[in-house]
């Protein structure tokens, strides 16, 4: 449907984590998040910018975001022009998914339905643990989450807290469905370290080589038992096609700001699915916006492993929507019905941590 947008409001809010959170290339203590809205007849659609604090995991970062956003895309969607940025889709990808709720609101319609969503009613939910400052700590907190209900772990490593560690969790839970996550931490020159995870029966390894990389990945994968999960170096559907024609991952995971919104991951999801590619949804360690939005790509038909979508409470103190996401004793999320992402925002908890705001007319 075509929606003429009367403004776009950017919001800058800080959230601290429950716990600290470490990949391989930092820890994170407090997330600073930029949300989208966009307003029309009326109504309102959210969208949330899924970029980290530090050009880490891509190029991106919370500020570079709200620069692009400001001076280049709001404008031109405004104007009803196309907003002609090469890359910045973390940024770009905030807007589109606003723009799909703000679609969804006006047909009266849950955001599942209006992405062509609906397979399943409930999301397997697994969760994603950071680096730890020990072992026992690591164990202590995956003995947490099977408590809770959580279907499968996955846990991040990095050269120096690889091989030994995933030893020691899989001897202390030798049947859980367990994953390693190295955020491109290696080279192909680690190949034979990274055979060794053939040994504990991981359900993947994600992006073990450079976020840029598919070539390498599939000369690695050639060498592993372990199916090779691609993560940052999958932006588009067409990357998605070379890589699955290459073998250069058996499994991919779909981040809609790694993307660029809903209409790019369903495309990704078409591809891996007619080539027989399981595919799951990842995090960004997002407040509830982006949870809600995940929740929905979820429930298209090929999301059939659990994904990194949990409960508000693992990473807050308090979310920015009422209720909070919850996660059942089976480990899965509920899908709900109402128009929209499905959950009402805390509006006075929102104006709370928000630090700045702009609206773009």
């Amino acid at each position: 449907m075509g929606i003429r947008l009367e403004q776009i409001t950017l919001r800058e809010i800080r959230m601290p984590l429950v716990h600290f959170f470490e990949t391989s290339f930092g820890r994170t203590t407090e997330r600073r998040i930029v949300l989208v809205e966009v307003e029309s007849g009326g109504l309102s659609g959210w969208g949330e910018v899924t970029a980290g604090e530090n050009p880490f995991y891509n190029e991106e970062w919370t500020e570079s975001a709200w620069l692009i956003l400001r001076d280049y895309v709001a404008p031109r969607v405004l104007e009803g022009r196309s907003a002609p940025v090469r890359g910045h889709l973390m940024a770009q990808g905030g807007l589109e998914v606003a723009v799909w709720d703000l679609e969804a609101r006006m047909l009266g319609k849950p955001l599942y339905q209006h992405i062509g969503g609906g397979a399943r009613r409930e999301i397997p939910c697994g969760v994603s643990i950071g680096i730890q400052d020990s072992v026992p700590q690591l164990l202590e907190k995956i003995e947490t989450e099977l408590a809770d209900g959580y279907q499968r772990i996955k846990m991040k490593i990095k050269p120096g807290w690889d091989v030994e560690v995933v030893g020691e969790v899989r001897k202390r839970f030798p049947d859980i469905l367990l994953m390693a996550d190295a955020n491109s931490a290696y080279t192909l020159a680690d190949a034979p370290r990274l055979r060794h995870l053939d040994e504990f029966n991981l359900m993947m390894i994600e992006q073990p080589l450079a976020h840029d990389e598919i070539i390498d990945h599939a000369k690695l994968q050639a060498q592993l038992k372990t199916p090779i999960c691609l993560d940052e170096c999958i932006r588009s559907a067409h990357q998605a096609e070379q890589a699955i024609a290459m073998d250069a991952g058996r499994i991919i995971n779909i981040k809609l700001g790694r993307v660029g919104g809903f209409a790019e991951a369903k495309r990704v999801h078409d591809v891996a699915q007619r080539a027989g590619i399981p595919v799951w949804c990842g995090g960004m360690l997002e407040s509830g916006i982006g949870r809600a939005h995940n929740i929905a790509l979820a429930t298209l038909p090929n999301f059939t492993l659990p994904g990194d979508v949990s409960a508000s409470r693992r990473y807050w103190a308090r979310d920015i929507i009422q209720p909070p996401v919850e996660v059942t004793a089976l480990g899965t999320i509920a899908v709900r019905d109402e128009s929209g992402f499905g959950y009402e925002l805390d509006r006075d908890f929102l104006d709370s941590i928000t630090v700045r705001q702009e609206s773009i007319r």
